[in-house]
């Protein structure tokens, strides 16, 4: 299968201030890519510019074999939806208006959202079992329900592909399950997914592949368990890392804490 997503030889940066270089990466349908590396290391300005949000220094990103630069922003908005990082709004919007954004691709101009739209903007808030938030100020909830919400408005926009910014990252404990579960059975439907995070446990439940940026390059690419090592993380992060396989098969990071 040929990929939904890639990126050939990319550079990325903003005007006078290169990020990264050389940057190859493919997401086929169906596959969890997982973006793994430390702040600063350049994961939302590739993302961005995955999206045409920023334009790329060098290289192409291609959509379903198509250029990027070759796709109009309405064309694009219908093969890739994005995810960002939970932020506060400005205006008092209800959850299902925020929802509902995602089904702008879709609409002509000028257009409201009909039945259709509003139906897959509720399938999308029952997905992830917030339904009840529907009228809620999104202002007024929780970060992590806003973060919710963000995912929610991506599923009802009927892309082939997410890309997702530390969708669990201001999530409690039990959210981040419910999201990285909903990630694994996206996944099944033929979805493609590329998101970030500062956590390899995640990268171990969920992913299919694991690509590490980091100081604006890729220095590893493959299947979680032979690209996540503790030799990798202490890398990444400066931390002495075990790594274990529990009982059930899951697969854990444990760091070693300094006495």
């Amino acid at each position: 299968m040929s990929p939904t997503i890639e990126t050939q030889d990319l550079g990325i940066g903003y005007p006078g201030h290169p990020v990264g270089r050389g940057i190859n990466v493919a997401i086929s349908p169906g596959e969890v890519v997982c973006l793994l590396g430390p702040n600063g290391c350049g994961k939302t300005t590739l993302f961005k510019t995955m999206l045409g949000l920023l334009d790329a220094q060098e290289g192409e990103v291609w959509l379903d074999g198509a250029p990027l630069t070759s796709l109009p922003r309405n064309e694009v908005a219908k093969r890739i939806a994005y995810v960002p990082q939970a932020h506060t709004a400005h205006f008092p919007y209800r959850v299902i208006d925020m929802v509902l954004m995602g089904r702008t691709a879709h609409l002509g101009t000028f257009a409201t959202p009909g039945p259709h739209d509003h139906e897959r903007a509720n399938d999308a808030l029952d997905t992830l079992g917030i339904t009840d938030l529907a009228e809620a100020e999104y202002t007024r909830i929780s970060g992590g329900q806003r973060q919710l919400a963000l995912v929610a408005r991506a599923l009802a926009q009927d892309t082939p592909t997410l890309v997702m910014d530390e969708p669990t990252a201001s999530l409690d404990f039990g959210n981040q399950v419910l999201v990285l579960e909903q990630i694994m059975k996206l996944s099944g439907t033929g979805l493609s997914i590329v998101l970030s995070t500062h956590n390899p446990d995640h990268a171990f439940a969920c992913a299919n592949s694991v690509a590490i940026l980091n100081e604006g390059a890729i220095c590893a690419h493959g299947a979680p368990e032979k690209v996540i090592t503790p030799k990798q993380l202490h890398t990444l992060y400066g931390v002495e890392v075990s790594i274990e396989k529990l009982r059930d098969g899951q697969t854990v990071c444990a760091p070693s804490f300094a006495h």
